[in-house]
């Protein structure tokens, strides 16, 4: 997973990504610990890229995309919010919204 440290490179990389996955975590969250690994290895199985930010260090990301808690995965499609999950994140559910995305890509 890419680290997203500047809203700028957050901006940058979704002009340029047809599709990804943007985890966010904070700080001092036991929450967003556990569940970094169970998302950072579906990228293996995908070739679609996997980001990750902290909002407590790039505070402008959560704002712009209305990050109220930790962790959240967001899924874009071409430049476009895909699927949200926040807190509570159902893996199966993000892995079948992966499989979604890479038929997008064919």
């Amino acid at each position: 997973m890419k680290s997203i440290t500047k809203y700028e490179q957050w901006k940058e990389i979704v002009e340029h990504e047809k599709h990804l996955l943007l985890f966010v975590k904070t700080t001092n969250c036991s929450v967003c610990e556990g569940l970094f690994p169970q998302i950072a290895v579906l990228e293996n199985d995908t070739t679609i890229p996997f980001y990750v930010a902290n909002a407590a260090e790039v505070p402008e990301l959560a704002g712009q995309l209305s990050l109220f808690t930790a962790p959240v995965v967001i899924l874009i499609k071409q430049g476009k919010e895909y699927a949200r999950y926040a807190r509570f994140v159902p893996v199966q559910e993000v892995i079948e919204k992966l499989h979604e995305l890479m038929k997008w890509e064919e």
